[in-house]
Order: structure tokens, then C-alpha cells, then sequence
């Protein structure tokens, strides 16, 4: 984390105590100062399954300020989509005393007994834990839910899966993201931890795709951009010349990206997108919000 006048759990607490009324803020003060003060494991339990009754489940509000004030408090941290339940349980976590293992294994309990809403609160607040690399394994293990919404608790606007995944756990993230056609531009770091094996699998993949009949979403373009060798850019001829939308444009900014003789053979069937992309009319962050478009 990175120094800053207020941490996170300080800037939490501040959020809160301006969306809350009276009673919801006086509930929180009182669970904190008995933290504060040392309380059992069964307590802070309690205190946690108890939040949403006594916090409610509004969206967090935060402002312009409050999202810069959260990159200050910890690279990478950005909030926008938390709610108060969610900000709360986290505060309440990070107030429990405990650091390391102590932490870690109060966090694995939890864990294993809570339920959706709990859960992304939980894996939401991954960054914010002291240790970070104690929680490899729990993060993981929020990857293979077949629930979508903690997966992405994991995956999106996190960035302890840049910080502390290895190169296969995060290549895994990536195509599960794609397989249950999860939104990659979320992802914290995308972009610096593209790597040639994540490449030719996700290549490999839009082959399989393609025989069966079905469509890939354009954003798997992004991870393969710098890697598309001679063969492949010679592999997608075909597919470039019936895409559409947005994933032409996706295929065409990879290919843009990727450079060389045989990519921009094949861009000179295009010259209207490759002027919109040199003059940046059309970019990953476009075509991620043509994705959005009905």
C-alpha cells in the first residue's frame, strides 16, 4: 500500500458515516469501538452477519474525490461498484485486530460459512488485507465458484490478482472470464500481464468457436494483440473479412497493434478503421462500450 494520510479503512468508515442515517452510523461506531477493544471471534461474526439489517444494501456513493482518494490509499483500489453492506463488512474485517495468519485464518472461517453477498464483500476487499500473500489460495478458490458475481468480486476492479497470481493462475482467470463471458476491460492490469501462452490458447480458442458455428467476444483480441505472429494474422484472413461490429474492430486494433508486414497487408482492406484507429475514433475502451450497446 502506498502512504497516504488516510488508509483504507479510515476513508470506509468516512463513506459510510456520510451515507448513513443516525442509527446505522451510531451501530457501526459502537461495533468498532468494541473491536477496538478486543472482542471474541463469535462477536465480530455476529457484527458481520448482522450488517445488512442494521447498514442496509444501498449503492456506496462515492464522488470523483473519494475514487482518487482511494488510488492514494492503495494502488489500484477502486470501489466504484461496492455497496455499503459490502463496505461495511469489509471495515468491520479489516477493525478485527488481528494481522497474518490471525487474519487469514478469521478470513477462512468466514469464508466457509457465507453466503453470495458475504462473499464479494469478502473477495472484494482482497487488496485491503494485511499479508496479501497469505490469500493466494482463498483467491483461487473464489476463481471456481460457478457463481458469476463472486467470481468477479475476484476478477474485476481488483488488483491483487496483477499484484500476486502467477502466470497460470492468471492466464485461468482470463479464459474463465471469457468461458462465462465475463467483460475483460474490469480486469486491473489486463494489459500489462498479457503474455504469448495466454495468447495462443485464447487463439486456439476463437478456432474452436469458429468450427462449432458460435461467436467470441471481441475484447479476447486485447491479450492476443502483441503476439500475433505471421501465422496467426495469416489464420484470421478469413474471419476478418466476414466480422462485423465490434469485432472487426477489435481484430483490427490487435492487428494495428501487432505491426509488421503481413498485419498490415491485411489492414489495407480496411483504410476507413485503421484512420479511426489512428486517430483514436476507435480503441479497446470503444469497443468495450459497443459490447454494452443492446
Amino acid at each position: 500500500m502506498s502512504g497516504s494520510s488516510e488508509m483504507p479503512n479510515g476513508l470506509l468508515q468516512r463513506w459510510l458515516q456520510r451515507q448513513l442515517d443516525e442509527a446505522a452510523t451510531g451501530w457501526l461506531s459502537e461495533t468498532l469501538q468494541k473491536l477496538a477493544d478486543g472482542v471474541s471471534d463469535r462477536d465480530l461474526f455476529l457484527a458481520f452477519s448482522l450488517v445488512p439489517r442494521k447498514i442496509g444494501k444501498d449503492d456506496l456513493r462515492l464522488q470523483s474525490a473519494d475514487v482518487a482518494a482511494a488510488e492514494t490509499a492503495r494502488t489500484g483500489w477502486k470501489p466504484v461498484s461496492w455497496s455499503t453492506d459490502q463496505a461495511a463488512r469489509v471495515l468491520i474485517l479489516l477493525s478485527s485486530g488481528d494481522e497474518g495468519l490471525g487474519f487469514s485464518g478469521r478470513l477462512e472461517q468466514l469464508c466457509q460459512t457465507a453466503d453470495v453477498r458475504e462473499l464479494i464483500a469478502l473477495y472484494q476487499g482482497l487488496p485491503l488485507y494485511p499479508g496479501q500473500e497469505l490469500f493466494v489460495d482463498r483467491a483461487r478458490e473464489g476463481l471456481r465458484t460457478n457463481m458469476k458475481a463472486v467470481f468477479e468480486a475476484v476478477a474485476h476492479d481488483n488488483p491483487y490478482p496483477f499484484e500476486q497470481f502467477s502466470t497460470a493462475v492468471w492466464n485461468q482467470m482470463v479464459l474463465k472470464a471469457i468461458f462465462v463471458e465475463s467483460p475483460l476491460h474490469p480486469i486491473h492490469g489486463l494489459d500489462r500481464r498479457r503474455n504469448e501462452d495466454l495468447a495462443r490458447t485464447l487463439v486456439d480458442y476463437a478456432h474452436e468457436r469458429w468450427a462449432a458455428g458460435r461467436t467470441i467476444t471481441p475484447e479476447l483480441w486485447r491479450p492476443v494483440a502483441p503476439f500475433m505472429e505471421d501465422a496467426i494474422v495469416t489464420e484470421l484472413q478469413e474471419p476478418f473479412s466476414t466480422a462485423e461490429g465490434a469485432e472487426r474492430q477489435a481484430m483490427a486494433l490487435a492487428l494495428h497493434e501487432a505491426g509488421g508486414a503481413h498485419a498490415h497487408a491485411l489492414l489495407e482492406s480496411v483504410p476507413d478503421l485503421v484512420r479511426d484507429i489512428e486517430a483514436d475514433r476507435i480503441s479497446w475502451e470503444t469497443v468495450s462500450q459497443d459490447m454494452k450497446k443492446p
